[in-house]
């Protein structure tokens, strides 16, 4: 059987001014890829139906997005935080803390990112620029999304280089908040060129990384390849 992806989604409106639940197919085109079968994780779903939720998942992909709710860690309030859902924010904290005590392989993307460190206990630089003494501009006005535009140093002996297979990858970058304060049970597994985290897993856990870029806009790169295929190989098992 295909392991069964869950993955996290926006809340919007549509062309019509209806409410929506979407989704970037590029996500959803990479679990396919590497052999998952993804389905679509709303925020409206209510409280009660989230242990039903994660009990049917085989793996947990936590999506990029808007800005986590300051009230969720010690993050200093600046007017560039935008696109706060408090829906979304509720159900993937539940999601990502039974995940990380449960043994769920999962992977977070930028905000989903943000959002394990967030999860288990960390803080965010809620605007770079303001914040990170001599950030490079990690934001890219224009969301260029297949565009490498700085590089990353892995460090040896984590899971995540073992699985990319390279000791630095060039990356896209699409944020203006980042990791600050880590967690306690995450490690850190790589760093930008000005010295932000751009990679987190966690320790003593089967499959539970997440990056700052955008692997899924990537997929032509091999070492992207490896990271969505053994996270849906882990998913399966």
């Amino acid at each position: 059987m295909q392991p069964i992806i869950g993955i996290t989604t926006n809340e919007g409106k549509n062309v019509h001014g209806y409410p929506t639940s979407y989704l970037m197919q590029s996500y959803i085109k990479a679990i396919m890829q590497a052999g998952g079968v993804p389905v679509l994780i709303p925020s409206l779903i209510a409280e009660s139906g989230w242990d039903a939720l994660y009990a049917r998942l085989d793996g947990l992909l936590f999506s990029g997005g808007g800005d986590i709710s300051l009230d969720l860690f010690a993050g200093d309030a600046h007017p560039r935080i935008d696109e706060v859902d408090p829906l979304r924010d509720a159900v993937e904290m539940n999601l990502i803390r039974a995940a990380a005590s449960g043994g769920k392989p999962f992977l977070g993307i930028c905000r989903g990112c943000q959002l394990v460190n967030v999860g288990l206990g960390g803080t965010l630089y809620t605007h770079l620029p303001d914040q990170f003494p001599g950030a490079l501009d990690h934001s890219y006005p224009g969301n260029m999304r297949t565009v490498l535009v700085h590089e990353v140093k892995i460090e040896e002996g984590t899971h995540i280089a073992e699985i990319l297979g390279e000791p630095i990858v060039k990356v896209n970058s699409l944020h203006h908040q980042g990791l600050k304060d880590i967690a306690s049970s995450l490690r850190v597994t790589g760093h930008a060129p000005d010295g932000l985290v751009e990679a987190i897993e966690l320790t003593d856990h089967p499959f539970g990384i997440a990056v700052q870029w955008h692997p899924e806009w990537l997929t032509d790169q091999q070492s992207t390849r490896n990271l969505f295929r053994k996270f849906v190989e882990a998913a399966g098992k």
